[in-house]
């Protein structure tokens, strides 16, 4: 049976949760034995809506899930029991939803299912890849050894994401600022000057001509073009949500100059991140193959990755199917033929996944310091094109008066 209780925890402070006994003494014994004091207990007649998924709507962060991970794996590391170690991470979750889906995976856990089970109960919070690497690590017995794992790899991936959003905050700013000052130039203070041009008589110089055109064109129609960009935004995003978009655009950033490279190399770096943690949580090679795939984040690779799987199957080695493929470096099929040779599969790509993420920042940060003075570039050009083309036709009435 179920319980609901109120207790004092070690602190004084009040405490509510659930958990599954065989009656209310045992129940009390349980919560003592974790060092709180039973207030209130009684049998939770709401069972069913409690082990169901979170109807909150609340989601977590990719911090919340990686902090989350972190104290799942440092307390089992510590000898903790799992139900001990949801219960902990439930007390201290910063995220109410992280709180929540750590309440209803204890009373589920306490009822005899596995961690994994109990947090695949929330797919979209857990993935397919959280949940199978934490169960081969419960069949292996190296559940504490696993869960690091997938916490270094969520704290390298938040890493890389905040990293990204840093280097980019900068040139977007740049960008939108541009932007505004452009917008503004052809629609305030050209058009003050257009009586000006148009009483000058003369023929007007074609770099004035081209910037009164598209004055007259923001100004007249400017709403027009608005809704245009708009529809044809909208339509752009249904579009890539689509199978076929989303291939056509993951095809298109991988064959970006400059762009394309690093992409590249940090899908490559991802799949080679995933596949060494899988392997090394003990999932079945053909199944890690498949994650890993799924969770390189590009289409077009993604392709290449079913294709090492068709292989492997067939009875392949793992580093000539990805040689055959023809998407991954020589580094990463090298490395794994050494893995496989040694039997040490996991470390060598794990090792080939450090190599290729300090490949990966330093090209962003070349990026980076090419995108700044790039868009700096662009604004003078722009500013410095209409200011000759408001200044020749001054010049050039001039020397009609003289």
């Amino acid at each position: 049976m179920t319980f609901a209780y109120v207790a004092l925890d070690p602190s004084g402070k009040r405490k509510s949760g659930q958990i599954d006994a065989a009656n209310k003494e045992s129940a009390m014994e349980i919560i003592q034995a974790e060092g709180r004091f039973v207030l209130e207990i009684g049998q939770d007649t709401d069972q069913k809506s409690r082990t169901s998924t979170p109807s909150s709507g609340k989601k977590a962060s990719r911090n919340d899930l990686a902090l989350f991970t972190r104290r799942l794996a440092d307390l089992s590391g510590a000898g903790l029991p799992l139900d001990r170690v949801l219960q902990v991470i439930a007390d201290q979750a910063e995220s109410p939803a992280i709180g929540e889906v750590c309440q209803q995976a204890l009373i589920e856990v306490r009822g005899g299912k596995p961690v994994s089970d109990a947090l695949a109960m929330h797919p979209r919070m857990f993935n397919d890849i959280f949940t199978q690497t934490l169960r081969a690590g419960e069949a292996s017995g190296q559940f504490s050894e696993v869960a690091t794992r997938l916490a270094e790899f969520q704290e390298r991936e938040t890493a890389r994401r905040s990293q990204i959003t840093s280097a980019l905050i900068y040139p977007a700013v740049l960008l939108v600022f541009a932007i505004f000052v452009i917008i503004f130039l052809l629609t305030f203070v050209v058009p003050k000057l257009a009586g000006v041009f148009n009483s000058i008589g003369s023929e007007l110089p074609i770099s004035t001509r081209i910037l009164m055109s598209m004055t007259g064109l923001l100004t007249t129609k400017g709403l027009y073009l608005a809704i245009g960009i708009a529809i044809f935004a909208f339509i752009l995003a249904r579009f890539l949500r689509t199978e076929a978009g989303g291939i056509a655009k993951d095809r298109l950033i991988l064959r970006l100059p400059l762009v394309g490279p690093i992409v590249r190399k940090a899908t490559v770096s991802r799949y080679a991140r995933v596949l060494g943690t899988l392997v090394f949580g003990g999932v079945q090679i053909l199944e890690a193959l498949r994650l890993a795939s799924l969770a390189a984040g590009n289409r077009e690779f993604r392709k290449s990755g079913s294709k090492v799987e068709d292989e492997v199957r067939e009875g392949k080695p793992i580093a000539l199917s990805m040689k055959d493929a023809g998407a991954f470096p020589p580094v990463l099929t090298n490395m794994v033929a050494v893995g496989e040779e040694t039997g040490n599969l996991p470390l060598m790509l794990n090792r080939v996944s450090d190599s290729l993420d300090f490949e990966v920042d330093n090209g962003m940060r070349r990026l980076v310091a090419l995108v700044e003075p790039a868009i700096v570039v662009f604004m003078g050009v722009v500013v410095g094109f209409v200011v000759l083309s408001v200044l020749l036709p001054i010049y050039q009435a001039q020397d009609v008066v003289k």
